[in-house]
């Protein structure tokens, strides 16, 4: 490894923050999984409300952006609204938004294996795990073609199984990530 390369990726493990932040919200993200994958209502209101969630800080994103930026600041504003009303209707509906993500199960899983490829891909250089997201990705987008061709109950438990598991992997790797920033952060 370069000079130059060691002294970035020694840099960005300082810059990360504290490790101990990634180890507490690895165990929440395995916490997280073990209740969704009961396959009970409990699952299908957790992944309504993790929706809720996940709307809810792309709004806040949004909102960011648009105050930082002069142009294109209106539709920064109208996808911070949206993305708003998402989050609103997720938490008053979380039934209601489960059966909606599952409506668009394959599609999603698709976006998201694609994008899990591609970050893995430019992770190589920072962290050794970064198989892993590439492992997932493509789980993701085959899982995506077959949920396409399935069945609302059938997507319905797929989504609590993938959900889980992504939960399950995410905690995994962000405690395996922590221990690699700890050691890399002591000097």
């Amino acid at each position: 490894m370069s000079e130059a390369l060691a002294r970035a990726r020694a840099s960005f493990w300082r810059a990360v923050g504290p490790w101990w932040i990634l180890l507490l919200t690895g165990i929440a993200w395995l916490v997280i999984s073990v209740a969704i994958v009961r396959l009970d209502l409990v699952s299908v209101s957790t992944v309504g409300v993790l929706l809720g969630v996940m709307f809810l800080v792309a709004a806040l994103d949004e909102l960011m952006i648009a105050s930082g930026r002069a142009s294109w600041r209106w539709a920064h504003i109208v996808m911070g609204i949206l993305f708003m009303g998402g989050a609103i209707w997720s938490f008053l509906t979380p039934f209601g938004a489960f059966w909606a993500l599952a409506a668009v199960l394959g599609l999603l899983l698709i976006l998201s294996g694609s994008f899990h490829i591609i970050s893995s891909i430019y992770a190589r250089d920072i962290s050794s795990a970064w198989w892993l997201g590439l492992v997932a990705g493509v789980l993701e987008i085959f899982l995506g073609f077959w949920a396409s061709q399935q069945a609302a109950p059938a997507q319905a438990a797929l989504l609590l199984i993938w959900v889980g598991l992504l939960a399950m992997f995410r905690g995994i790797f962000e405690i395996v990530l922590a221990f690699e920033l700890r050691r890399a952060q002591q000097p």
